[in-house]
C-alpha cells in the first residue's frame, strides 16, 4: 500500500508485457506517471530512483530512461492506488 511498492509493483507489470511481446526495457519510449500526492512522489526521489534503476535496464545491463512526465491528479480508479504508469514501446 505503499508508493515506492506500488511503483515497483507496475513497473514489474508493465516489463512482463512489454517482455512476452518479444521486447525489453530498452524498447519503451514513453513512460506517463500518474500519480494522486505530488509531495509524496517528489520526496521518494532516493527510494524511486533506487527501485527505477532496479527494474529498467536493457540487455545490455544499462539503465534505460525513455521520455518520462509525471501528471499529479485527484484520484484514480481503485481506491488505494497512488500511482498508474501508462507506457509507449516500440518492439523490433
Amino acid at each position: 500500500h505503499d508508493f515506492i511498492g506500488q511503483m515497483r509493483q507496475a513497473l514489474r507489470n508493465i516489463l512482463d508485457v512489454v517482455e512476452k511481446a518479444g521486447g525489453q526495457a530498452s524498447d519503451i519510449v514513453r513512460l506517463t506517471w500518474y500519480v494522486t500526492d505530488k509531495a509524496e512522489y517528489l520526496g521518494a526521489g532516493k527510494a524511486l530512483g533506487e527501485a527505477y534503476k532496479s527494474l529498467m535496464r536493457g540487455a545490455d545491463g544499462q539503465v534505460h530512461y525513455p521520455v518520462m512526465t509525471a501528471v499529479q491528479v485527484v484520484s484514480l480508479v481503485e481506491d488505494r492506488a497512488l500511482v498508474e504508469i501508462e507506457v509507449t514501446a516500440v518492439l523490433p
